[in-house]
């Protein structure tokens, strides 16, 4: 089987490499999608909502949408906060039963006493943008409501959302539409981004250039999760991947995401800004999603960010989402938004997924452990 052939049973991500040649030969021979290949990830790893001592766990549906739930077993003592968590895999792949996020959502359950949704949003393919988002908004929305609240014995001012990488993109999305969205009386009180993609007009950021090669997210792949996000047409991938997709009427936007603004020094490097090329007539038309900040939540003017929730924003060096992250953390400070940005060197993308045996890093335990004590002291 493809598990026994890339080795070790958990996290599943350290056998990407491996599922990643497996699917392109798959597609190239015209026997499984991409995508479709690289989802064994998810089914290797998924394990039954089990409760223990500490959390009660069980699949359920909000609003349609299928979730896991998990409880807190220990008496309230008062009202409980609540995390409402959207899980990574490019839009593409993961689930809220994979183990390593089984085992997060479990851990920040019990740790902060708090009710924590997992979001099992519809992927690409044959989802594509904006149905990923439509999901994870309409449980937000159907959980902030005041009865569904008091349901949970969940203290409406102490309300966040988190997300990993195609996750964190969601729940910053989610965040911004809260915002506006008059229906909604609740404010959330914070959002957890955890190493999030939140752009595709720049795919030649110096993350991008300087990790395009790097363990489980490289360059390329984020290329084909964005593509398969926001479009049906494989054009979009070639468009991508050439560096010809930026609408004309993105240029208004670019200042948004221009880096040699946005970013730190140390990041910019010895990299020159040129901005990326716009390409032909008729982008926009057919990929409008390029200019969806529920898409792309960078490109939300600063209007619409001065609204936001206090933000942690978590970055690792070996990544090619770094800058993203880096440059959403900057303009939410310029735009007054408390933000605490955690960058951390030594890592790569999905490192805080290396939480259990066999692939346990001290790395993944950090990461965790820091974004948890901003949680005690922020949610």
């Amino acid at each position: 089987s493809s598990a026994q052939l890339c080795g070790s049973r958990d996290p599943a991500w350290a056998l990407l490499p491996c599922l990643v040649l497996q699917s392109e030969l798959g597609e190239l021979l015209g026997l499984v999608h991409y995508m479709e290949g690289l989802r064994l990830i998810s089914t290797v790893e998924l394990v039954a909502p089990t409760s223990d001592e500490n959390v009660t766990v069980t699949d359920t549906e909000l609003s349609g949408v299928p979730v896991r739930l998990f409880l807190p077993q220990r008496a309230p003592g008062g009202l409980r906060r609540a995390v409402l968590f959207f899980h990574g895999g490019g839009w593409c792949l993961g689930d809220a039963g994979m183990h390593g996020y089984d085992l997060m959502s479990r851990r920040i359950s019990n740790e902060l006493n708090a009710v924590v949704v997992s979001v099992n949003y519809r992927l690409a393919p044959p989802h594509r943008f904006p149905a990923q988002f439509e999901d994870v908004y309409s449980v937000t929305k159907f959980f902030l409501q005041d009865k569904v609240l008091s349901q949970y014995g969940v203290d409406p001012a102490r309300v966040c959302v988190a997300g990993d990488s195609a996750g964190g993109n969601l729940a910053a999305a989610v965040a911004q539409q809260l915002s506006e969205d008059p229906e909604v009386e609740t404010k959330l009180k914070a959002q957890v981004l955890i190493y999030p993609a939140l752009q595709a007009l720049d795919l030649d950021l110096p993350s991008y250039r300087d990790n395009a090669h790097k363990p489980l997210l490289p360059g390329a792949l984020m290329v084909r999760f964005w593509s398969e996000y926001l479009s049906a047409d494989p054009a979009l991938r070639a468009a991508m991947a050439a560096g010809r997709h930026v609408p004309p009427e993105a240029a208004p936007l670019l200042p948004l995401l221009d880096w040699s603004r946005w970013l730190p020094a140390d990041m910019r490097g010895a990299h020159t800004y040129e901005g990326p090329a716009l390409g032909g007539a008729g982008l926009a038309r057919r990929f409008p999603a390029l200019l969806d900040p529920r898409a792309c939540p960078l490109l939300a003017p600063e209007a619409r960010l001065r609204r936001l929730p206090p933000a942690f924003v978590l970055t690792c060096e070996h990544d090619v989402l770094r800058d993203d992250g880096a440059m959403y953390a900057a303009r939410l400070r310029a735009a007054g938004v408390p933000v605490t940005h955690h960058h951390a060197k030594d890592a790569f993308h999905g490192a805080m997924t290396f939480l259990a045996w066999p692939v346990e890093l001290a790395v993944g335990h950090r990461l965790f452990d820091t974004c948890m004590g901003w949680l005690k002291e922020n949610l």
